[in-house]
């Protein structure tokens, strides 16, 4: 991108995709004849914000919002450290020339969440079917005791009622 003044602005990377809390370089590379200012700008649907603005070899003017996650770099580039959803958007970078000319350059940036729900109802719904099945294992137990249990008294109950009858046979002999 080249102006009539003599501003020329490279944008390498004009799409970023990056994850939460990750460091990311919008990277451009500008040259002029004389002294230039740079000015970078945040369009969102949250809105409109300056993030910095500075002349090359003086002052840097970073926003409040900005202050301990952006770096200056002298070919126009600035890394944001610890990206959030809301960084996500549009990227405006103007170099304006000290004779008035300038030139822009715009870069889209997505960042994406690492989604853990999809583990986290994994593990809720292994642990949930491990005690499903040790409350049926226990049940299980039980039931298998008691029909034991059952099973003697029948048992007796019947040892006895057969000695009574062989008792009475004997005696009506």
């Amino acid at each position: 991108l080249s102006a009539p003044g003599g501003v020329s602005l490279v944008v390498p990377q004009p799409n970023i995709n990056a994850t939460v809390a990750q460091n990311i370089l919008l990277s451009v590379e500008y040259s002029c004849r004389g002294v230039a200012t740079i000015e970078w700008k945040h369009v969102s649907s949250w809105g409109t914000t300056k993030i910095v603005e500075w002349k090359s070899g003086n002052y840097v003017n970073i926003s409040t919002f900005y202050k301990d996650r952006v770096t200056t770099f002298e070919n126009g580039s600035i890394q944001l450290l610890n990206v959030g959803m809301r960084d996500a958007g549009y990227y405006f970078v103007t170099v304006t020339e000290e004779y008035g000319t300038n030139t822009y350059g715009t870069i889209i940036v997505n960042v994406y969440e690492i989604i853990y729900e999809d583990l986290h109802f994994v593990a809720v719904l292994f642990a949930f079917l491990a005690a499903v099945s040790a409350i049926l294992i226990c049940f299980m137990w039980l039931c298998n005791k008691s029909l034991h249990l059952f099973q003697k008294k029948t048992t007796h109950k019947l040892t006895a009622s057969t000695t009574e009858e062989i008792e009475l046979e004997t005696i009506e002999c």
